[in-house]
């Protein structure tokens, strides 16, 4: 793994992952966003043939980044979960059994549909809509609906749109890349799950992108 690129906002220190994560290091939090635990499994339900392969390896790339920044916390912006529960979600119980004394936290996403009872169990903290910390930091899945009605005393992390970037290249040639995507008010966090589509995103030339091309993040503007 490329080492984390640093990123300094409202005065606190982040680290940028090229495994779609972000450490906020006063606080020694872990931020991830849309992992979709779950979601391979729903398609296999449903006779689409995905390898059970890309749901560990989304879990295994979490392990890395907690081994790695030893965080107190783990914030996640949204669709931890995919749909209802199956049986590729005992293997994210046991995970959690592994890391007893870290503090999850999720603010709900539209995918974030399993009973209460199940997050208790898990050791989960729900959030429904807004979590805020120290005053700086505020956590919304979609911040669609919001973003123009939000105070100035805070910055918003969210997740939701999968945000990419087109990268051209000679001729006609381009590919895109998931990124980090910062505007003066709030971040828009890449998916963290490898199985999910992108939404391009059009920058203003004094917004900062950072994409995340062969594991390593990529200041592009």
């Amino acid at each position: 793994m490329q080492a984390p690129v640093s990123y300094k906002l409202r005065q606190q220190q982040l680290w940028l992952s090229s495994d779609r994560c972000v450490f906020w290091e006063d606080e020694k939090t872990l931020i991830v966003s849309d992992l979709h635990f779950g979601k391979t499994g729903h398609f296999r339900k449903w006779g689409i043939p995905v390898p059970q392969g890309v749901y560990k390896n989304d879990l295994q790339r979490l392990v890395g980044q907690l081994q790695y920044f030893q965080p107190k916390q783990l914030i996640v912006v949204g669709d931890l979960f995919h749909s209802h529960e199956n049986k590729e979600l005992e293997l994210f119980r046991k995970w959690r059994n592994d890391f007893p004394a870290l503090d999850v936290q999720l603010v709900k996403g539209n995918h974030d549909i399993l009973h209460d009872r199940w997050y208790h169990e898990t050791g989960i903290t729900v959030t429904e809509e807004i979590l805020s910390l120290k005053d700086l930091f505020g956590f919304i899945h979609d911040l669609s609906p919001h973003q123009w009605s939000f105070g100035s005393s805070a910055y918003y992390f969210s997740g939701h749109l999968h945000p990419g970037i087109r990268i051209n290249g000679q001729g006609r040639q381009s590919l895109c890349f998931p990124c980090f995507y910062f505007t003066d008010k709030f971040c828009v966090l890449p998916a963290f799950s490898e199985f999910t589509g992108m939404a391009m995103i059009r920058p203003s030339s004094h917004e900062n992108v950072f994409a995340i091309v062969d594991n390593k993040v990529m200041q592009l503007q």
